[in-house]
């Protein structure tokens, strides 16, 4: 019997969150509503949730404020609603620590192939890996070393220089494949896939946001240059350090 996900959506449009907690009950999950962002935001201090749907423009505080404050103390994956070209909000909300975002209006059917991809990647392991990919799974928990940074599958941790660097869900994946695939060009679209769990889709900025996420929270390694390379009209290259 499959898992079923605890999903808090914090919305103070009350259709929609009657519409999504009839859309995603039948898929397994159980939703739970809240309609202005302080109440929200002491859900999800009282509860555990397996993901939260976010809504920008909230009364009494708004869904940046919250994120802030949520990522101080929780790194549960957060999908941003955002209003339809508004590119700041979701820029803001990336570089906050949300996880993935979607612009109203949206089909639900997105919506949940949105939130199945934040949960897949937000688990360190699958239970229901066909027998043929048990053994690569397991590889993927050995940890790697470049440099100064540390990446730890098995406890999803990150050392950069001995320290404890704090990185969401999507940064952890981010750079874990950036970090596999070491001195080689990994280009956007596979980045999407991986990390979004999504096809790349055209003006979408939001691996490039996470990009700029990571590199602030690592520094500059210490013998300067860069640790992540933009290859312009490719992808991103994770770099060696010099022999």
């Amino acid at each position: 019997m499959e898992k079923a996900y605890r999903i808090l959506v914090i919305d103070d449009d009350w259709e929609l969150c009657s519409l999504l907690e009839e859309y995603l009950g039948p898929f397994g999950f159980s939703v739970i509503s809240a309609h202005d962002g302080e109440k929200g935001f002491r859900a999800l201090e009282k509860d555990p949730f397996d993901a939260v749907i976010l809504d920008v423009m909230l009364p009494g505080r708004d869904g940046l404020d919250i994120l802030r404050s949520l990522r101080a103390q929780s790194d549960v994956p957060v999908l941003m609603l955002t209003a339809r070209g508004d590119d700041v909000d979701r820029i803001v909300g990336l570089e906050l620590g949300a996880d993935d975002y979607l612009p109203k209006p949206f089909n639900p059917r997105e919506l949940l192939a949105r939130l199945r991809a934040l949960l897949r990647r937000s688990q360190r392991t699958s239970v229901h890996e066909a027998a043929g990919q048990r053994e690569d799974a397991t590889a993927r928990m050995d940890p790697v070393e470049i440099g100064d940074v540390h990446l730890y599958p098995a406890t999803r941790t990150v050392l950069c220089g001995g320290d404890t660097v704090s990185l969401t869900t999507v940064e952890f994946n981010l750079l874990e494949a950036l970090m596999r695939s070491a001195g080689r060009v990994v280009s956007r679209e596979d980045l999407s896939l991986k990390v979004l769990g999504r096809k790349l889709q055209p003006y979408d900025r939001s691996l490039d946001v996470h990009v700029s996420n990571l590199r602030k929270k690592l520094g500059d390694p210490p013998e300067g240059g860069a640790r992540i390379k933009t290859i312009r009209g490719v992808g991103y290259l994770y770099a060696l350090p010099p022999s």
